[in-house]
C-alpha cells in the first residue's frame, strides 16, 4: 500500500514537471501569435472552447459520473476563477505590463496558494516546505529581473496579473475537494465547460473574433494555435488535476517556478532543431545560477520526510 502511494506521487510529480514543459516551450513556439493575428480575448476563446470540446470527446467514450447537487456551484466558481478571470487577466495583464512586472506578480502564486491552503482547506504546511516556496520564490524574481526589459510598465497592468495570480490560486485550492470526489476528466471537462461560458460572455470576445481576419494567419502559426490548445491547455490542466489527487495544491503551485528554466532550454533545443528563432544569447551564467535555485526550492517543497 505505502509503495502504491510513492508510486501514484512520483507520477503525480512527473505530470506537475510535463505542464511546465508545456508551458515553457510555449513560451517560444507560440511567439508572435499575439497580438500580431489573434487578440487576447480571441486567443482565450479557441483555448477555452478547443480545450472544452476535446474534454467532452474523451469524457464521451468514458462511463458518465453523477455531481452531486451541491457540488455544481463549486464547479461553476471553478470555472470562474480556473478559466475565465486566470486566462483574461493574464493575456490582458501582459499586453499592458512589463515582463519584469509579470514575473514577480506571478511569483507571488505559490505563497497565495499556501495562504488559501491554510485558512480554506486547513492544510499543514512544514518550515522546510516554507523556506523552499521563499528560495522558489527568490529565484524566480532575480531570474525574472535579470531577463526583463523594463519597458512598457502599467498600474492597470499589474493588478491585472495580481488578480491573474490570486485566480489561479483560489481556483486550485477548491478545485482539490472535487479531485478527491469525482475523476479529474469529469472535474475539469465542467470547469471548462462554464469557464468557457463566461468568456463568451465576455462582451469584447464575441466583438474581437467577428473583426479578426482569420485568412492572413500562415499555417505555421494555425500548428502554434493549435499547440497551445491542445498540449499548453487540453493537457495541461488534465494532468494538474490529476497530480491534485495526490500532492497538495502548495506543491503543485511550486512547480510554477520552473517554466523559466524550461523556457532556456527549450530556447536552445528548438532553435537546434529550426522551429524557432535564436534566444540563446539572452541566457548568462547569472541566469543558471537563479535556475539552481529555483530547483533546489522545488526540492524541498516537494520531498518527503
Amino acid at each position: 500500500m505505502i509503495l502504491f502511494k510513492q508510486t501514484k506521487a512520483f507520477w503525480a510529480h512527473l505530470s506537475l514537471f510535463a505542464v511546465n514543459a508545456l508551458y515553457g516551450a510555449s513560451h517560444v513556439l507560440a511567439k508572435g501569435v499575439m497580438p500580431a493575428y489573434l487578440s487576447p480575448s480571441v486567443f482565450i476563446l479557441f483555448r477555452a472552447v478547443g480545450a472544452t470540446l476535446l474534454f467532452w470527446l474523451v469524457k464521451f467514450f468514458l462511463p458518465k459520473e453523477k455531481i452531486a447537487r451541491k457540488d455544481w456551484f463549486l464547479l461553476i466558481v471553478c470555472g470562474l476563477f480556473g478559466v475565465t478571470v486566470n486566462q483574461l487577466f493574464f493575456f490582458h495583464g501582459l499586453n499592458l505590463s512589463s515582463s519584469i512586472n509579470s514575473g514577480i506578480i506571478m511569483a507571488s502564486n505559490p505563497i497565495l496558494v499556501v495562504l488559501l491552503s491554510f485558512f480554506i482547506l486547513k492544510e499543514r504546511f512544514t518550515p522546510r516546505k516554507l523556506v523552499g516556496i521563499l528560495l522558489g520564490a527568490v529565484g524566480a524574481i532575480l531570474l525574472t529581473l535579470t531577463a526583463g526589459t523594463g519597458k512598457g510598465d502599467s498600474l492597470l497592468g499589474d493588478l491585472f496579473l495580481f488578480i491573474n495570480a490570486a485566480s489561479y490560486a483560489v481556483y486550485l485550492v477548491l478545485v482539490k475537494p472535487l479531485m478527491q470526489k469525482y475523476s479529474p476528466l469529469t472535474v475539469i471537462t465542467y470547469v471548462f465547460t462554464f469557464g468557457s461560458i463566461f468568456i463568451l460572455l465576455y462582451p469584447a470576445t464575441l466583438q474581437e473574433f467577428t473583426t479578426t481576419n482569420f485568412q492572413r494567419i500562415p499555417s505555421d502559426v494555425w500548428y502554434k494555435i493549435a499547440y497551445v490548445v491542445v498540449g499548453v491547455t487540453f493537457l495541461t490542466y488534465l494532468l494538474t488535476v490529476f497530480a491534485l489527487k495526490y500532492v497538495t495544491a502548495s506543491v503543485s503551485s511550486v512547480y510554477i517556478y520552473l517554466q523559466p528554466v524550461l523556457v532556456m532550454f527549450f530556447a536552445y533545443f528548438l532553435m537546434y532543431l529550426g522551429w524557432s528563432e535564436d534566444f540563446t544569447h539572452t541566457i548568462t551564467a547569472q541566469k543558471i545560477g537563479y535556475m539552481l535555485l529555483i530547483f533546489f526550492g522545488v526540492y524541498l517543497t516537494a520531498r518527503r520526510k
